[in-house]
């Protein structure tokens, strides 16, 4: 396994971008994280956060096994609470294709939140197949299959608190 990001750098940089959401909402955020992979991040993101913040999560469905996405998306948890009037950050591990972040906006679009923007660790631009907007990203990094700090393969490797390309 090749590490990509270490522990350090994804440290500084969740701080960053709680420094940046905190500055663009400095009023109750409520955060909607994207199940099982962005777990991790959130967690860390948050604590980083000073001031009023809830939070919810969604389950959503694009990769089985496979290391590509299906171009499928399903919905396997919805939110917990409603999200009108509030400002909304949209937690997300990797923005890859878009197609996973796009079926999310429109649904939480018509949910009537204050405010939507979108948080990820990872943006994957040369896998995107739908143009899709990323109000805060942690790195960009280059097409290839990542595991650790929370994203997994097969449901294996979201322990290790650094991004890695498995040797698969």
């Amino acid at each position: 396994m090749r590490v990509l990001l270490n522990t350090g750098e994804i440290q500084r940089r969740v701080a960053e971008m709680a420094a940046e959401i905190r500055r663009d909402v400095p009023e109750q955020i409520h955060f909607v994280a994207i199940l099982k992979g962005s777990f991790v991040f959130l967690s860390d993101l948050i604590r980083q956060i000073d001031g009023s913040v809830s939070l919810d999560f969604m389950a959503l469905s694009t990769y089985a096994t496979g290391t590509r996405s299906s171009g499928e998306v399903r919905l396997l948890k919805d939110l917990d609470t409603p999200i009108e009037g509030q400002h909304v950050v949209i937690v997300e591990d990797i923005v890859d294709s878009g197609v996973t972040l796009t079926y999310l906006h429109e649904i939480l679009r018509a949910r009537a939140p204050r405010t939507l923007r979108t948080a990820c660790l990872l943006n994957k631009p040369a896998g995107r197949r739908i143009d899709v907007a990323l109000d805060y990203v942690g790195f960009t990094i280059p097409d290839e299959f990542v595991v650790g700090y929370g994203l997994d393969h097969a449901d294996r490797y979201r322990n290790l608190p650094y991004i890695a390309i498995p040797d698969l």
